[in-house]
């Protein structure tokens, strides 16, 4: 089995991104977070932004990493209505994130970068999906804000986080 021969690095603080690889059946992992500043890096191209995050992921950790492993890195950026989302800065703009989805859906990309750290060979992906909500409520929307769960992924949502149970029409 390859996983108990090959250390495996998520290079990510996200719980949402730990919890997908202990359901992968992964539950012996290091987790080491990137220290880059991600509003340095913009394009206007929200494929060619969710990359460049994760690449400059894994950019950032490769020096720190001592012998074989696979280093994981990932990155998302949401597009709504032609505008990309990341995480909400506020409120105010995670309300009116939330608002939107009544209106139009959003697409989630996301970006995946593996790196075997024994040879540098490294291999990327995206993973683009559209997510439709069903009617968000103000009280509904002022709810998720007050509970914060809005302020830990792009465009102010995870489609696995308990309080959007019941939120999202169809993936």
């Amino acid at each position: 089995n390859l996983y108990f021969m090959t250390k495996i690095i998520l290079g990510s603080q996200s719980k949402w991104r730990k919890a997908i690889l202990q359901r992968m059946g992964y539950d012996r992992f290091e987790v080491m977070t990137a220290d880059i500043d991600e509003k340095a890096i913009r394009f206007d191209d929200p494929h060619r932004l969710a990359m460049a995050l994760a690449n400059a992921k894994a950019d950032a950790l490769l020096p720190k990493i001592r012998g074989s492993a696979i280093l994981i890195t990932s990155d998302q950026v949401d597009v709504c209505n032609g505008q990309i989302r990341e995480k909400p800065k506020d409120p105010e703009q995670a309300r009116e994130f939330l608002r939107s989805y009544n209106k139009y859906p959003v697409e989630t990309v996301t970006a995946v970068v593996a790196v075997n750290t024994g040879n540098q060979k490294r291999k990327e992906g995206l993973d683009i999906v559209k997510v439709y909500f069903n009617s968000l409520s103000d009280e509904k929307i002022n709810e998720l804000v007050a509970n914060g769960c809005v302020f830990s992924c792009a465009g102010g949502f995870c489609i696995n986080d308990p309080a959007f149970n019941g939120l999202i029409e169809r993936v």
